[in-house]
């Protein structure tokens, strides 16, 4: 693709094309690698996917280059996808577009590269008060989720101005898992607008599209957890003695 014919930036948008437009790109273009990305334990490639009229930037995560863990099943990147789809159920575009696709390197997620602000993080945007009904949105999110790795610069500033959660291969396991950095809204009333989302995801029952990348007592606990939440009305606290903390924190 020439230069010319590459997308441009959407005004207001933190991605160059449509949502529904960008996923079909990511499923069906060529994947190029150009390189892996530092610092990930495990293959996570920056990538450019293109067709014939458009192209775009994403990170794709082989399953081919996972490392065996003892406490999560092999094939992490569905996890992707399925926290991508988790987000969309409930209505927030709080998770970059992922899906599933067929790489140089085989079955992975690919999604769509945020081009972001990196000296911001979690800890940056709390303080600065940046993003809160995002943040909010994404602390929920992993409530519901369990996500085990919810580190500080998960947390990436597009240049929309809204806050996008990556990395969450490590969620969505049955037993409860949860660490994260997002400790702060403890206590705190959800948002009228966070209990209505989740009101209406449990009230809809599981999707079809997020049912079919989790065994059935991950899914179980993801309906379990979201109707906890509920109807507790609040950000919970972690109940088994401390908090749980990632490492590293950034």
């Amino acid at each position: 693709m020439s230069s010319s014919a590459a997308a441009s930036p959407r005004p207001g948008s933190a991605f160059d094309l449509p949502t529904d437009e960008l996923i079909d790109l990511l499923q069906t273009g060529e994947i190029d690698i150009e390189g892996r990305m530092p610092y990930s334990s495990n293959a996570t490639l920056m990538v450019t996917v293109r067709d014939d009229r458009r192209s775009h930037r994403a990170i794709y995560k082989p399953g081919k280059g996972e490392r065996p863990l003892w406490d999560f099943p092999p094939d992490l990147y569905k996890r992707e996808v399925a926290m991508y789809r988790l987000a969309a159920a409930l209505g927030w575009q709080v998770v970059p577009p992922t899906t599933l696709a067929i790489g140089p390197l085989g079955e992975g997620s690919v999604q769509a590269f945020v081009d972001a602000d990196f000296e911001q993080h979690y800890f940056t945007l709390h303080e600065d008060g940046v993003g809160r009904p995002d943040l909010e949105r994404l602390c929920a999110l992993d409530i519901i989720a369990n996500n085990t790795d919810r580190k500080s610069g998960h947390c990436l500033l597009g240049r929309d101005g809204r806050i996008y959660g990556i990395d969450h291969g490590l969620s969505f396991h049955a037993q409860f898992k949860l660490r994260t950095v997002m400790w702060d809204y403890i206590g705190e009333r959800l948002p009228g607008h966070i209990s209505a989302a989740i009101e209406q995801f449990v009230a809809a029952g599981p999707p079809a599209d997020l049912s079919c990348l989790l065994d059935p007592f991950e899914m179980d606990a993801v309906m379990a957890r979201a109707a906890a939440l509920v109807e507790a009305g609040v950000f919970p606290d972690d109940e088994t003695g401390g908090r749980r903390w990632p490492w590293p924190l950034v």
